[in-house]
């Protein structure tokens, strides 16, 4: 056992956690400052010392050798296991004292079920300040009513109740429904109950009330409901850990070394009431002179004095102490003080993590401060930020000391060289520091209109310097596609479809009625991918010929249409260079080569097959005429799939290096790299910056990294990570899982966001991927994936209003009415991305009206509707 080192939560000598960056003072002031906030500076020595003082404490009391001013109680609460996960039943809790000055009961139903959870039902109710301080029976006759007043509201009856009072105060447990009241805290002075058995007092109050029969089985407090209440995971957890109004601990101790119990056998949860550590003088060297002033101001001076460093009740006050000390000063708000600046409980925990909150600005502290009748200058915002974090991170380290000396504690007792162990944590105090480091992180993925109205404009820009020709992250290349179809087409066309490892042909029949489409596909094997060009092309035609005899069109010269979705350059509609393939594809003498060409000179190597290849086509272009047949006003394609591009009707006169000056011209903007020349980093996170680096074209595609669905699977498991790493998420554990790229799919994003799944279903989700979570994690992780996702939509958005925006100047428009085709199975999948891009595009396009239209087969459709537009078009001229 000697061999065990003590558990350390935290850095070594220095550490304050209180930078002093980001304001200057006077020489003197800046003294000033400098003394008050390093009072709450705790090296690493003195935490220890704390751990070792507190780890003596809980080893002496259990011991029963503890002396009358003992510095923690060690009080058994006759609690011998905790949940296994097949309870079951309705019951109701009465929580008084966990939260201050409120009372809550809830109707708990558990399913007896591992893994479904039944949200409980609560009523909060707030306990009037003459109950808190008057006699003990007006207490107990207020929590009785306000009991029956909940249960008035549900379905009842007569049937016999089973309460579990949860009791957040120090009392000496005699079983699980005896215990004793030592002695308040948290502001609460009631006459007549300190030594008193509480459960007795609220069974007469029940009695009294006398509506509803009411078992009380049980009496915890907060710390014990906490642990209790502690999902199964992966490790047991046998440590509760509250910081709320006051602090406390539990764990679950070996019953042998208790003992007031004479048990040998078993464990049992104590309750450490580690509130009152330190009553005799063991923290000492790092009290402070704010500490003694609020003590001695306190309700019950000399006791408490570890929560009174660390509670949520204190930590306002130890705020305020300081602010008035600055201020009287002269250092902050001009020397001026406030009435309520110095008055008792006017600053409040709730104000302390606004103002610590880095995210929520200046502008919130400034509010803060100017509704305690305040007159901030501009650098005490910063000032009053500072106080906040040194009181909150020495209230964090004493903290982290004291739950160290537990651990240990349990290391030693159980002689266990690795101590493998979950702690529930709860109260306001835990719950807004992982809310705060919550939206620190998420905050960047919320676009406001003004970053959103700035993507705009600068794709506005980039597009403007792409149709000139000149340097820009959008290459704007012209199509050839001169008009979407007017309903006027009609004949048989033959369209092929080529993008991965599966080839389509098609027959596309336009008439009257609509378009009749008949297609197969063919497999293209990967020796022929990756063999020669002629290969390839060869095995494309022999695929067409199979395709004519099959349907009784061999010898017909029909006009075709080329879907080819690898990047092109094109020189006219029937001319498309291949840039550098992709996909898996890797076929000889064919980059810089024309498609088109290469396909024409198969053909005449298969004499039988007489085809006309009008039109090479992209696959966004192809949605945009898929669309455009059904709805002339369609005149803008977009794709938001494992991709992402759009394209639109340009005037003709506005495309350089394209001749003609009146008409129209589709503009293939290749969108995915708008923001590879920098002009998108201001809204690049981390998390970005890590899915790009591990891509296997990092720095490029920026705009497509941050939108489709290739990349935000990996960013939603980029944030799971970091929260995991910072206590957030999974109880700190590190998953291994997780640690694997790709593990997190896009199509999660879309099943977890699913507004018909149950909570538990989106748990079932993420516990398939090894993620043994809670249902906080599993909100928590829906809030990251809503968070990723909405801000894809809202620069998608962002980018359709600009294309909109620009062809209704274009055309000298008040208003613009305009249909977008769109394609992509994250745009149709995903349950709210398309709601979002539309409201965006709402939002930043006010004067044009925009219809979304959701393209079939867009990829072979599309090819085969170009060329029948293009065959309009040439009939046209002719005549």
């Amino acid at each position: 056992m000697d061999s065990i080192q003590p558990v350390e939560l935290w850095q070594d000598e220095g550490t304050s956690g209180c930078p002093q960056e980001g304001f200057s003072c006077s020489p003197d002031s800046s003294e000033l400052v400098q003394e008050c906030l390093n009072q709450f500076k705790v090296t690493g020595t003195q935490l220890r010392q704390i751990q070792a003082s507190l780890l003596g404490s809980m080893e002496q009391a259990l011991r029963g050798q503890a002396s009358p001013t003992a510095a923690v109680r060690m009080l058994p609460t006759y609690v011998w296991s905790t949940p296994h996960g097949t309870e079951q039943g309705d019951f109701v809790v009465l929580e008084l004292g966990a939260t201050g000055a409120s009372l809550r009961v809830l109707w708990v139903t558990l399913t007896g079920t591992e893994g479904h959870r039944i949200e409980p039902q609560s009523q909060e109710f707030l306990i009037p300040q003459e109950v808190m301080l008057g006699p003990g029976q007006q207490l107990f006759d207020f929590a009785a009513r306000c009991l029956s007043e909940f249960l008035d509201a549900l379905p009842v009856g007569n049937q016999s109740l089973q309460l579990g009072f949860n009791f957040s105060f120090p009392c000496h447990q005699t079983g699980l429904d005896r215990s004793t009241l030592i002695y308040w805290t948290k502001g609460f002075r009631c006459s007549g109950v300190e030594g008193q058995d509480v459960v007795q007092l609220l069974r007469d109050a029940i009695e009294r009330q006398g509506a509803y029969s009411i078992d009380v089985v049980a009496v915890v407090n907060d710390t014990v409901g906490t642990m209790m209440g502690c999902e199964p995971g992966s490790e047991p957890c046998e440590v509760g850990l509250v910081v709320d109004t006051g602090t406390n601990a539990c764990y679950m101790e070996e019953a042998r070394h208790v003992a007031v119990l004479d048990e040998d056998r078993g464990r049992v949860c104590v309750s450490i009431e580690w509130g009152s550590f330190g009553d005799d003088e063991a923290l000492g060297p790092v009290l402070t002179t704010f500490d003694h002033i609020l003590d001695q101001e306190s309700v019950n001076p000399g006791a408490q004095r570890f929560e009174k460093m660390i509670g949520g009740l204190y930590l306002g006050e130890l705020v305020r102490q300081v602010l008035a000390h600055l201020a009287q000063h002269g250092i902050l708000f001009g020397g001026c003080t406030s009435p309520a600046l110095l008055s008792q409980g006017s600053i409040l925990l709730e104000h302390v993590a606004e103002m610590e909150d880095p995210l929520a600005g200046t502008a919130r502290v400034h509010a803060i401060l100017q509704d305690l009748g305040l007159s901030p200058g501009a650098s005490d915002a910063k000032l009053v930020q500072h106080v906040c974090v040194a009181v909150c991170t020495r209230a964090a380290q004493l903290c982290a000391a004291a739950l160290a000396a537990v651990l240990t504690h349990l290391q030693h007792s159980r002689e266990q060289q690795a101590l493998q162990i979950a702690v529930a944590t709860g109260g306001r105090v835990f719950e807004r520091h992982s809310r705060r480091l919550l939206e620190e992180t998420l905050a960047p993925f919320r676009l406001k209109h003004e970053q959103l109205a700035m993507v705009q404009a600068q794709m506005r820009e980039a597009m403007a310097k792409g149709l000139q020709g000149e340097a820009s992250s959008l290459r704007m290349l012209p199509t050839y596609v001169r008009a979407t179809p007017d309903g006027s087409e009609r004949g048989d066309f033959l369209a092929l479809d080529l993008g991965g490892t599966n080839f389509r042909v098609l027959l596309v029949h336009v008439a009257t009625e609509g378009v009749e489409i008949t297609s197969q596909v063919y497999s293209i094997p990967e020796c022929v991918a990756q063999g020669s060009g002629q290969q390839l092309f060869d095995h494309i035609v022999d695929c067409i010929l199979d395709f004519q005899q099959k349907h009784g069109l061999s010898g017909q010269s029909l006009p075709l249409g080329f879907t080819f979705s690898f990047p092109c350059r094109q020189l006219g509609l029937d001319q498309g260079i291949l840039l550098n393939w992709t996909k898996g594809f890797n076929a000889s003498d064919c980059e810089g080569q024309d498609v088109v060409c290469l396909l024409r000179e198969a053909l005449a190597r298969r004499q039988a097959v007489k085809l006309n290849v009008v039109a090479i086509v992209n696959d966004t272009v192809g949605t945009m005429m898929s669309c455009g047949y059904e709805d002339p006003r369609c005149e803008v394609g977009l794709i938001v799939g494992t991709g992402t591009n759009a394209c639109y009707m340009e005037e003709l006169r506005n495309v350089a290096g394209v001749a003609g000056s009146s008409g129209h011209m589709c503009i293939n903007m290749e969108w995915g790299a708008f923001g590879d020349d920098g002009s998108l980093d201001m809204l690049s996170t981390c998390f970005d910056a890590s899915v790009d680096q591990a891509s296997i074209n990092p720095g490029k595609q920026r705009f497509e990294k941050m939108i489709s669905g290739m990349y935000l699977g990996e960013i939603v498991r980029h944030i799971l990570l970091h929260l995991t790493s910072l206590g957030v998420l999974f109880r700190g554990q590190q998953i291994q899982l997780l640690q694997t790229r790709d593990i997190f799919k896009t199509k999660f994003l879309s099943e977890i966001e699913s507004d018909s799944l149950a909570l538990r279903q989106v748990r079932a989700i993420l516990e398939d991927l090894g993620l043994p979570l809670t249902s906080d994690d599993a909100l928590i992780v829906l809030e990251v994936c809503q968070a990723v996702s909405q801000r894809a939509a809202q620069l998608c958005g962002a980018g359709v209003a600009a294309v909109v925006e620009k062809i209704r100047e274009n055309r000298g428009l008040e208003e613009l009415t305009v249909s977008v085709g769109v394609d992509g199975t994250l745009y149709k999948l995903h349950p709210h991305f398309s709601r979002l891009v539309a409201a965006t595009v709402q939002e930043l396009a006010p004067h044009c009206v925009v219809t979304f239209l959701q393209s079939e087969d867009g990829s072979g459709k599309g090819a085969a509707l170009v060329t029948a537009v293009a065959c309009r078009l040439a009939r046209l001229a002719r005549v």
